[in-house]
C-alpha cells in the first residue's frame, strides 16, 4: 500500500489493515533511534496514507522494547548552530503533527527525547504498561527541539513540563495516564491491538467530519475561545453540504447503521 522513499525501506515497515495504515519504526538494534532516513521514510509513508482515500486513521509504532529512544545523536554531535539550523530533520516532526487524518502512537518501552516528541506529535497515545516518557536532552547539553517544550507544557502544564525538561526526569505509563499524556494503558501483549481497535473505530466514522473535528480540536490549543468557537461553527455548518451528514442523520431517524462514503 504505502512505499517509503528510496533508501528508507529498511528503516520502517508499512502495511494497510483495511482502513487503518500502520507505520512501524524498524531500527531495533538502536532502540529505533530516529535518524534522517527513518524520519524521511516515516513522513513519506505518512503522506502516502494521508492521500489514500481508503485510509481513515494511521498508527505509528515501534516494538515492545522501544517506541523510539530518541534522535540519533551520532548525526548531530559535530554540528554547528548554522549547520543544525539548515537541517530539515526537525521539520519532519511538524509534518506528523499536521497530518490531516488522525494519527495514533502505539507506545511500548522507551519514548524518550525525539521519540517522546514523535508520540506527542500524534493525536492520541495508546501505551503499554512498560512505556516510559521523557525529555532527557538537558543531560547532553541541549534541550528539546522537535516540540517537547511546547506540547508537554500544553498537556501537563508549566510546572510539570518544566521539571521534566530541566531535569530529564522520566514519566511512567501510569503517571502519564494520570497526567492526561496518554489515552489508555494496557498490557504490553495487547498495546498494538488496542491501538488498532481505536483506529478502526475512528476510521468507521465519516471522513470529512473526522478531519474537520480534528482541525477544530487542534486549533483550540492555538487560539482564544472566541476564535475557536468561530472556527468550530464554520466547520459545523460546512458539513451540512456533505452526503455523510444526510446519511448519518437519516440513519439515526430510521434507527439503522449509517453507511458513510466520504462524500
Amino acid at each position: 500500500m504505502s512505499r517509503p522513499p528510496a533508501g528508507c525501506a529498511k528503516e520502517i515497515r508499512t502495511e494497510a489493515e483495511g482502513p487503518v495504515g500502520l507505520i512501524t519504526l524498524n531500527r531495533p538494534s538502536v532502540l529505533n533511534a530516529l535518524n534522517h532516513p527513518l524520519m524521511e521514510g516515516l513522513v513519506g509513508a505518512l503522506e502516502d496514507f494521508e492521500r489514500a482515500p481508503s485510509i481513515g486513521c494511521i498508527i505509528i509504532t515501534g516494538n515492545a522494547k522501544a517506541f523510539a529512544a530518541g534522535a540519533d545523536i551520532k548525526e548531530m554531535d559535530h554540528a554547528t548552530t548554522a549547520e543544525i539550523s539548515r537541517d530539515p530533520h526537525l521539520s519532519r516532526w511538524d509534518r506528523v503533527g499536521k497530518c490531516a487524518k488522525p494519527v495514533i502512537a502505539a507506545v511500548s518501552g522507551f519514548a524518550l527525547g525525539g521519540g517522546c516528541e514523535l508520540a506527542l506529535a500524534c493525536d492520541m497515545i495508546v501505551a503499554s504498561e512498560t512505556a516510559v516518557f521523557g525529555q532527557p536532552e538537558i543531560n547532553i547539553g541541549v534541550m528539546p527541539g522537535a516540540g517537547g517544550t511546547q506540547r508537554l507544557t500544553r498537556i501537563l502544564g508549566k510546572t510539570r513540563a518544566m521539571e521534566m525538561v530541566l531535569t530529564g526526569k522520566r514519566m511512567t505509563a501510569r503517571e502519564a495516564l494520570a497526567a492526561g499524556l496518554v489515552n489508555r494503558v494496557v498490557p504490553v501483549e495487547s498495546y498494538l491491538e488496542q491501538a488498532k481497535k481505536l483506529a478502526h473505530e475512528i476510521a468507521a466514522q465519516p471522513p470529512m467530519a473526522v478531519r474537520m473535528a480534528k482541525e477544530a480540536v487542534l486549533k483550540a490549543l492555538d487560539v482564544d475561545l472566541d476564535a475557536g468557537l468561530a472556527l468550530e461553527r464554520r466547520l459545523f455548518y460546512s458539513l451540512f453540504d456533505t452526503g455523510d451528514q444526510k446519511e448519518g442523520m437519516r440513519a439515526f431517524i430510521e434507527k439503522r447503521e449509517p453507511k458513510f462514503t466520504g462524500k
